[in-house]
């Protein structure tokens, strides 16, 4: 039996692409997800927000509150509410068609083949971040506190 190298390496190449060729949609998610600095996140209030800040300082560092109401003693309390939906979904297709040479079947000693695959996934999730500053008289951060959820 003769080995043939140009028929393994078209194999190897085939078996190589249909691998890498599909992705799932968690992949896809992470490559378009946006995780900009600028969001308001719990790490970003953990690590930033402190008792005694100015408003203009929590403006910095979360920007604009939702709610601004007042407390019982006409105290500013700020909210800051996010509702964040991903979705993602993904869908791939391959089609090989190749020309394999040193089998019989056809006059030039080749044989034609072809392959396709296709796969889909799609992926859904929602995010909640509450984000409740409590000003005292002097306009600075009296109390804080955050509440996170994912489904």
């Amino acid at each position: 039996m003769r080995i043939n190298p140009v028929r393994n390496v078209v194999w190897g190449f085939l078996l190589i692409t249909l691998v890498t060729g599909c992705q799932s949609a968690v992949v896809h998610k992470q490559q378009v997800q946006d995780d900009s600095s600028d969001r308001v996140t719990v790490g970003k209030v953990q690590k930033e927000i402190r008792i005694g800040m100015s408003g203009a300082e929590v403006a910095q560092v979360l920007g604009s509150p939702n709610i601004v109401s007042t407390d019982e003693e006409r105290r500013e309390v700020w909210i800051y509410d996010k509702i964040a939906t991903d979705h993602a979904y993904s869908e791939s297709r391959g089609s090989v068609m190749a020309l394999i040479l040193g089998w019989g079947g056809s006059a030039a000693g080749g044989a034609g083949g072809s392959m396709s695959s296709s796969a889909g996934a799609s992926e859904t999730s929602q995010r909640t971040l509450t984000v409740i500053i409590k000003f005292d008289k002097e306009g600075k951060v009296r109390d804080f506190a955050y509440h996170t959820s994912r489904f």
